[in-house]
């Protein structure tokens, strides 16, 4: 059975990297968010229910529940870090078009006194 967790963790990790790589929006904030409120859920669940996390680890191949939470909570982390990647780099993205389009702004304009002059 810990071949089945492998196997997942394996698609979490591609899905964090697809993440990261692809556009974001209004949809890609809402499953973060959903995410981020499930393992609140499973995190608040374990204090009351360790039992379960224990006996689902143990299903999965892994020794103990605080083990296959850890897991989780580490494959939470990463989901973060590439959704943050890719918030921070459309930011970064947007300062450097806006300081360009100030940049030209402010520029002065070109007099003609300045043009090189030609000679024949």
């Amino acid at each position: 059975m810990l071949i089945v967790f492998q196997i997942a963790v394996a698609i979490a990790v591609l899905v964090a990297i697809a993440f990261m790589l692809r556009g974001g929006g209004a949809r890609h904030q809402a499953i973060r968010r959903i995410i981020f409120l499930a393992f609140i859920l499973i995190v608040a669940s374990s204090v009351f229910f360790p039992q379960f996390w224990t006996w689902l680890a143990n299903l999965v191949g892994i020794g103990r529940g605080a083990d296959l939470i850890t897991y989780l909570l580490v494959l939470t982390f990463l989901g973060y870090v590439a959704t943050t990647h890719r918030r921070f780099r459309s930011i970064e993205n947007d300062v450097t078009e806006l300081a360009r389009q100030m940049a030209l702004d402010r520029a002065p304009a070109p007099d003609e006194s300045d043009a090189p002059t030609r000679r024949d």
